[in-house]
């Protein structure tokens, strides 16, 4: 198993916006195309280097990863559904993934 860390920067004034997507587009898209969501956080004092909006997800493998995302990518709800929701301009202004791996003695082991 391996997990994806994602963090983004919302643009100014548009987190609502951001947590609105999730909610109404995101979630089934991501559950349409496998993948696992861990969870959503927002820290408890945003700054400019925590972000705004963090969430882990899961995944057999880096192949299924990229496989997932690619559908994802490609799913026309989605992209109908972005392109929607940003007619006002990108809700995101900057994106980071890191991909982790659990160690030996992590309880995900």
């Amino acid at each position: 198993m391996i997990y994806e860390l994602r963090t983004y920067w919302a643009a100014p004034g548009k987190l609502d916006r951001l947590h609105a997507r999730f909610r109404s587009l995101t979630l089934a898209v991501f559950a349409r195309h496998g993948l696992q969501v861990i969870g959503f956080w927002t820290p408890v004092d945003p700054n400019a280097e925590s972000g705004d909006l963090v969430y882990l997800l899961a995944f057999p493998d880096q192949a299924a990863r990229e496989a997932r995302w690619r559908a994802f990518d490609e799913d026309p709800e989605w992209q109908a559904g972005e392109a929607a929701s940003e007619v006002d301009g990108p809700l995101v202004v900057k994106a980071t993934s890191t991909i982790l791996t659990p160690t030996d003695y992590s309880p995900l082991t």
